[in-house]
């Protein structure tokens, strides 16, 4: 995948540049201070030349492509002056039996989806699903061609160069390793939850908490975001506060994770109860007792130790 920005107005950044993935591994940068491809991997030098010459026509294309969107947006979309952000995220795929895919683009305005349209290679035509800019003859010719003859094949042979170069990193499968935690709210005397998945490889995850074998609904639950280890795996946190009151009724709450490298789902139960709340259980009312006791008879023991030996003497 290729994500390209074309920024309108005064900023600190490049008025152009493309972030180039395999998968969630970046591998290469291009920007219009150098218009040079800058290599984020171990990139065979051999193939130096070619992905700049490459980049150069594809890269060059889409910026004129997102200048003329903005052309397109002043005249048209009566657009304020200001900073304007023009993004594009293109890529291709390769299917199971190493057949080469679709080639797939969206395009955005302002963080707003404006345009989406997928080059089809058995067809040789471009699918627009929601156009928003007119296209003459000319211009589908002109796509068509491009798609075709250098979108297409371009974007394939990079992939399958940099799918050999780095399938130790992304075809990896790591599991998840499960912790699950409680916290006390001393505010409100309420509990906290969280059930944490980490070191897991790809990204990918489905992580739910129950309440009563019943998902809990998203706007009681914190967190939930996908976020990077320092070792290129992943972790996801979901938490959930459970007040005072709902302690005292008993409920059960469990967490169920599926992963791609799980054989079947990932269930585990809470211990949660009412030694969780604020207030001191039976169980630590007996601890401080049974401790009070000891310290009660070791300081009789050592006063009557002392008055024996008082007397002996």
């Amino acid at each position: 995948m290729a994500l390209a920005t074309y920024i309108v107005g005064q900023t600190p950044f490049p008025e152009f540049s493309v972030v180039v993935m395999l998968d969630d591994l970046q591998i290469m940068y291009y920007d219009s201070t150098t218009w040079k491809v800058v290599h984020r991997t171990n990139s065979d030098s051999k193939y130096y030349d070619e992905e700049q010459s490459d980049a150069g026509v594809i890269f060059q294309d889409v910026y004129n492509g997102l200048k003329t969107r903005d052309f397109y947006v002043i005249k048209h979309l009566n657009h304020t002056d200001g900073v304007h952000v023009y993004q594009r995220l293109a890529g291709c795929e390769l299917l199971n039996d190493d057949k080469p895919g679709p080639i797939h683009f969206w395009d955005a305005v302002d963080s707003q989806k404006m345009e989406e349209f997928t080059y089809v290679l058995e067809k040789n035509v471009i699918q627009v699903k929601k156009p928003w800019m007119p296209w003459d003859q000319v211009e589908q010719l002109r796509l068509n061609f491009l798609k075709e003859n250098v979108y297409h094949p371009v974007c394939i042979k990079v992939l399958r160069r940099y799918l050999n170069m780095e399938k130790n990193n992304v075809m990896r499968k790591v599991k998840p390793r499960v912790r699950l935690m409680k916290k006390t709210l001393t505010d409100s005397r309420g509990l906290q939850i969280s059930c944490l998945a980490t070191g897991f490889y790809p990204r990918h995850i489905n992580l739910t908490l129950f309440r009563d074998d019943q998902p809990v609904d998203d706007d009681q639950i914190t967190g939930g975001e996908i976020l990077p280890n320092g070792d290129g795996s992943y972790q996801m946190r979901k938490s959930l506060v459970i007040s005072a009151e709902e302690q005292c009724e008993r409920h059960k709450y469990s967490c169920t994770m599926k992963h791609l490298n799980l054989d079947n789902k990932l269930d585990i139960t809470f211990d949660v109860d009412e030694s969780d709340s604020g207030s001191f259980s039976l169980s630590a009312v007996i601890s401080v007792l049974v401790l009070m006791c000891v310290a009660v008879l070791f300081i009789t023991a050592l006063i009557i130790w002392r008055k024996k030996r008082c007397s002996a003497g």
